[in-house]
């Protein structure tokens, strides 16, 4: 099972009888929007007892086509990593 926006959404519309359906998902929206923009700048995204989001810096590197067998060159590139909390990895494990 995934779980979409459109969940995330309906959760905060459920926990939180002051809001409308349209100012949960602008709650949604902003967070999400906010977390992008701190990656899209290179900043490392920590959210307590949840994880921490790295942004990393890749450099070019030799590679091959799968289906030619040809060399080639992967160019640098920069990549998201996470890393769960203590906490969200025990959680985790104790199902």
């Amino acid at each position: 099972m995934t779980l979409t926006k459109a969940d995330l959404v309906q959760q905060v519309y459920k926990k939180h009888a002051n809001l409308t359906k349209a100012q949960a998902t602008e709650s949604v929206e902003a967070f999400l929007r906010i977390s992008k923009n701190s990656l899209i700048s290179g900043s490392d995204l920590l959210l307590s007892g949840f994880g921490k989001f790295n942004v990393k810096d890749k450099s070019s590197r030799r590679g091959r086509n799968p289906q030619t067998g040809q060399e080639l060159t992967l160019e640098a590139r920069r990549v998201v990593t996470f890393k769960p909390s203590g906490i969200l990895r025990d959680k985790i494990n104790e199902n």
